[in-house]
C-alpha cells in the first residue's frame, strides 16, 4: 500500500512539474505568436483594436514595404550577416579554446597572470572614445568587414566556461600524449578538442547569437551600405518608417501604401529571428547539456 501511495505521489509530482513547464512554455511562445500575428495584420486594425494573437485584417503591406523597396539590399545584408556569423564564430572558437586550454594546464608558468588579465578586462575598460580611436587609427577597422568580426572575437566568460571543461579532462591523457612525443598544440588539437564537442557547441552558439544580433559595431564603424549587416539595415528601415510616419520627412515612394509604423517593428523581428528559430532546435540539447555540465564541474 505504501509503495502504491509512493508511486501515486511521484506521478502527481511529475504531472505538476509537466504542467508548470507546459504553462511556462506557453508563456514563452505567446510573445512569438503575437509578433508573427501583428506583422501580418493591417496597420489600421492594429491602431484601432490593439495587438491580437490572430492577424487582424490580414495584410502584406509591411513586408511589401520592406522587400519591394529594399529586397536586394536585405539579401545582401543577409549575406554579410551570414558571413560575419560563420567567420566570427569559427575564429572566436579558435581563439577562445586556445586561451582556455592554456589556462587549464596547471603547470603553465604564467596561467594565473593570464587569468587575472582576462578578469581585469571585465571590470575595467579604456572607454568608448579611446577604443574607437585605437580601432580606427591603428587597426584600420573603418568600413571593413573585420570591424564586424574582431571586436567580438574573444569573450572572457566563454573562455572560463571552456576552461572548466578542459580542466575536467584527465591529466593522464595529456601525459600519455606527451610520452608519445606530442607537443601542446598537438595535444590541444587531437586530444582536448575532440573531447570537448559539447562546450564547443555551447560556446559556439553563444558567439553565433552574438554576431547575428550585433548592430552596434556597424553603427560605430560602417558607413558603406554594402557592408551593412542585417540587424543594422533593418534598424535603418525602422528608423525611416518612424521618421516618415511622424511627418518629419516626405513619404516619397512609400506614399502608395499605408506605412506600417507599428507592424514593421514586428516584421523586422520576424525577419531577424527566423534563421535562429530554425537552427536552435537542432542544437538545443547540446546547449542545455553544456550549461549544466559547466555548472556542475569545479
Amino acid at each position: 500500500m505504501m509503495e502504491k501511495n509512493g508511486l501515486l505521489g511521484d506521478k502527481l509530482v511529475m504531472a505538476l512539474a509537466y504542467g508548470i513547464i507546459g504553462l511556462f512554455a506557453v508563456l514563452c511562445l505567446y510573445p512569438l505568436l503575437l509578433t508573427v500575428s501583428v506583422s501580418f495584420s493591417s496597420e489600421k486594425a492594429i491602431a484601432m483594436n490593439g495587438y491580437s494573437i490572430l492577424p487582424q485584417a490580414f495584410s502584406l503591406d509591411t513586408y511589401k514595404y520592406i522587400f519591394v523597396n529594399s529586397g536586394s539590399r536585405i539579401l545582401r545584408s543577409y549575406g554579410v550577416t551570414a558571413f560575419v556569423t560563420v567567420a566570427g564564430t569559427l575564429g572566436a572558437l579558435l581563439v577562445t579554446s586556445m586561451i582556455a586550454y592554456a589556462i587549464s594546464i596547471r603547470k603553465l608558468k604564467y596561467r594565473n597572470i593570464l587569468a587575472f588579465i582576462s578578469n581585469f578586462t571585465i571590470i575595467f575598460s579604456a572607454g568608448l572614445i579611446p577604443w574607437y580611436m585605437v580601432s580606427v587609427n591603428y587597426y584600420g577597422l573603418k568600413n571593413s568587414m573585420l570591424a564586424l568580426i574582431l571586436p567580438s572575437l574573444f569573450n572572457v566568460w566563454n573562455m572560463f566556461l571552456m576552461r572548466t571543461y578542459f580542466a575536467g579532462i584527465s591529466p593522464s591523457l595529456y601525459e600519455a600524449a606527451e610520452i608519445d612525443g606530442a607537443n601542446h598544440f598537438t595535444i590541444f588539437w587531437r586530444v582536448a578538442l575532440p573531447l570537448s564537442k559539447t562546450p564547443l557547441l555551447t560556446v559556439g552558439l553563444m558567439y553565433a547569437l552574438q554576431y547575428w544580433n550585433d548592430w552596434w559595431h556597424a553603427l560605430i564603424f560602417i558607413n558603406e551600405k554594402d557592408l551593412f549587416p542585417l540587424q543594422y539595415y533593418l534598424y535603418n528601415i525602422l528608423s525611416n518608417v518612424n521618421a516618415i510616419s511622424s511627418g518629419r520627412i516626405p513619404s516619397g515612394a512609400a506614399g502608395a501604401i499605408t506605412l506600417p509604423a507599428e507592424t514593421v517593428k514586428m516584421a523586422v523581428t520576424v525577419i531577424t529571428i527566423g534563421p535562429i528559430i530554425f537552427l536552435f532546435p537542432f542544437i538545443q540539447k547540446y546547449f542545455v547539456q553544456g550549461i549544466m555540465t559547466g555548472a556542475l564541474k569545479e
